[in-house]
């Protein structure tokens, strides 16, 4: 099996090096997917950049989570699931709802169910949501541009996601109390 590295600031190639001390002052540590990204200093960026754009839209960070755990989730990621869940917590989020897009259950709240919902459409279909799809979101109360900020949320994860798959970063200490095994029913195919 192939080793990825997970780098450090001072083993990153030159043009990682700055973007690792970013993370290291926005998070007082590097996670160990960014770490492993730093290998490709284009990814990295792109992935920072866009980590940024998705932050600065008009869903909650409520929202934001609930699409970055399900797609995680439906991607079978279960570190992003756990690194997720973790910001949640730190976040003091609602832990009821957090646990329940975490097992794939409903939440009982109807605007963010609808949001768990269209996500999982948009994630199984690839990117095919029915007519049916949209309406149901945009009749829960959330906007067009919102449903394209839940694309952008789920490129975003897949992106992570399919890298995990690629470099198997180990699970970061600060997260491990939020690790999951996840089931095979939750892959998205």
């Amino acid at each position: 099996m192939t080793s990825f590295s997970i780098h450090t600031q001072a083993t990153a190639p030159a043009a990682s090096q700055p973007l690792l001390t970013a993370v290291q002052g926005k998070y007082g540590f590097v996670p160990n997917l960014l770490a492993g990204m730093a290998e490709a200093p284009n990814v990295l960026k792109a992935y920072l950049d866009l980590a940024g754009a998705t932050a600065a839209g008009t869903l909650t960070g409520l929202e934001q989570q609930i699409v970055q755990i399900v797609t995680s989730r439906l991607n079978s990621c279960e570190y992003c699931v756990a690194a997720h869940s973790t910001v949640s917590d730190m976040q003091k989020l609602p832990a009821d709802v957090i646990n329940a897009i975490r097992e794939g259950k409903t939440i009982a709240d109807s605007k963010l169910q609808a949001l768990q919902q269209f996500t999982t459409a948009v994630v199984k279909s690839g990117g095919l949501p029915s007519t049916g799809d949209v309406d149901a979101f945009l009749k829960a109360g959330y906007t067009k541009a919102q449903s394209l900020e839940v694309v952008l949320s789920i490129g975003l994860k897949t992106i992570a996601n399919y890298i995990e798959h690629v470099i198997h970063a180990p699970l970061d200490a600060a997260f491990q109390p939020r690790q999951i095994k996840l089931q095979a029913d939750t892959k998205a195919a």
